[in-house]
């Protein structure tokens, strides 16, 4: 899988990321999908539910908001982000616990670098982020 990420969306993520720490900052990655290519169009941050701070559970009324704009635009939510306070850009244990969507993408703000996933018949694996100029 390859996911085409504009470079001002990659520094968005790691603004909020700055912003919400030492929580985890969350959203949506609204885009298109075409075989194994993703393009990442626009993000839709969203509201971290969870009660712990090193946890995301994004809202579900932005959740709900990101589906209806994506729609709107002719786009799909094709992933979401969050941030990881200890730094480290991989997939955690909780993270695995709340995959349940196949072939959705995982995109992971660690110290100053993203890293992105894709869940697949129960695991993430690591997908091609390649940056661009908007």
């Amino acid at each position: 899988m390859r996911l085409a990420f504009p470079e001002d969306l990659r520094l968005q993520v790691l603004a909020e990321a700055r912003a919400a720490f030492p929580r985890e900052c969350c959203g949506l990655i609204l885009g298109v999908r075409s075989g194994a290519d993703a393009h990442a169009l626009a993000l839709y941050p969203a509201r971290n539910a969870a009660a712990l701070s090193d946890r995301f559970e994004i809202d579900p009324a932005d959740h709900f908001a990101a589906l209806r704009m994506a729609r709107a635009d002719g786009q799909a939510v094709i992933g979401c982000y969050h941030s990881h306070p200890n730094g480290v850009a991989v997939p955690s244990s909780m993270d695995l616990l709340g995959a349940d969507e196949e072939g959705f993408l995982w995109l992971i703000a660690g110290k100053d670098e993203l890293k992105a996933f894709v869940y697949l018949t129960g695991k993430f694996t690591e997908a091609d982020l390649v940056t661009s100029s908007s």
